[in-house]
């Protein structure tokens, strides 16, 4: 799989733009922003990274945790992702012209873990936290038809396309989700970690929905992943006010522990780190020294592949892939 397989690198760009010029509205307000301690340790001391308009990102010195330290307010940002031009273009110009696309790289792949690794359909309740479209619980459903489907997904628009495909859906964020209380056996999460304004509360809340030894399946990004790490600043994944928490496995652990969950795996089976640093070379003219940028351009395609397998088998690629447990 290559990044220009999941999303159009023009629009990619196009959206980070819009992003900032909606955040602009929320900065004008000293009250939207608030600073927070470490989302994984609860720790305060970090050293300055670096600053993306005026977010200050830390790591902090006691878990290596990446993390926003200024952010938007809860309440800010859920105004943000409600009303925000970026969102609606993120959905409608972003992320529809390659949802099939994405069903068949990414969603697909996912169910198929999902049932390799737990075996025949056990006829549980499944729970997909901002399920978006539907499409991993309709490839899940397709692999388990025993099993029972529920999108959890704020978005009205996209829990009706949700109940298009025979999905029951609740249209309402986790945290205020009502009457599934010790119900669900699995909850799936992706892409949604990083965005959080505070990971606690939302393991919480996980952890009133699911029975006892129930299941959290989890996707986010690796602050100490090759892509993040070798673009650091530059890297098109770090950026506010979405993009404001980068657990490593060390980490998430620790907060998943801290939660009452026991940590079953947790790898980076990413495919895309190199990629997406040479298309930061090649496209973005980023400096990023003499030896990257020759292996870039001139790099044979067999060395490439050799690296980014060394990179996911080294659990040090930027995608991380969590499986959880309640105790």
């Amino acid at each position: 799989m290559k990044e220009k397989d999941i999303r159009d690198k023009d629009k990619l760009k196009l959206y980070l733009k819009l992003v900032q010029e909606d955040c602009k509205a929320f900065l004008n307000s000293k009250k939207a922003l608030v600073k927070v301690k470490c989302p994984a340790c609860q720790e305060d001391k970090h050293i300055l990274e670096f600053k993306k308009s005026c977010f200050e990102y830390v790591t902090c010195l006691n878990c290596s945790t990446l993390y926003a330290k200024t952010r938007l307010s809860f309440d800010s940002l859920k105004e943000f992702y409600g009303r925000s031009a970026s969102t609606d273009f993120w959905v409608k110009e972003f992320f529809m012209p390659v949802a099939e696309a994405r069903r068949e790289k990414i969603f697909r792949p996912r169910a198929e873990f999902i049932t390799e690794y737990f075996g025949k359909d056990p006829a549980w309740q499944i729970g997909d936290i901002g399920a978006g479209f539907g499409l991993f619980l309709d490839e899940l459903h397709k692999l388990w038809g025993q099993s029972s489907y529920i999108a959890i997904e704020p978005s009205l628009e996209q829990a009706e396309l949700c109940g298009k495909l025979d999905l029951k859906a609740e249209c309402s964020t986790l945290e205020e989700l009502k009457g599934y209380d010790n119900s669900f056996n699995l909850l799936t999460a992706f892409e949604l970690f990083e965005h959080l304004y505070d990971p606690s509360v939302f393991l919480s809340s996980v952890y009133r929905l699911l029975k006892k030894g129930g299941w959290l399946f989890l996707t986010t990004l690796n602050g100490e992943g090759f892509d993040i790490r070798i673009l650091w600043e530059d890297s098109k994944a770090i950026y506010p006010p979405c993009h404001i928490n980068f657990f490593n496995p060390g980490s998430i652990r620790h907060l998943l522990t801290r939660e009452g969950f026991e940590a079953v795996k947790i790898e980076t089976p990413g495919q895309l780190d190199w990629d997406i640093v040479e298309g930061a070379i090649v496209n973005d003219s980023i400096k990023l020294g003499k030896f990257w940028e020759t292996f870039a351009r001139k790099g044979k395609s067999e060395a490439k592949d050799e690296l980014q397998d060394w990179i996911r088998r080294n659990n040090l690629s930027s995608h991380m892939r969590v499986l959880a447990r309640k105790k």
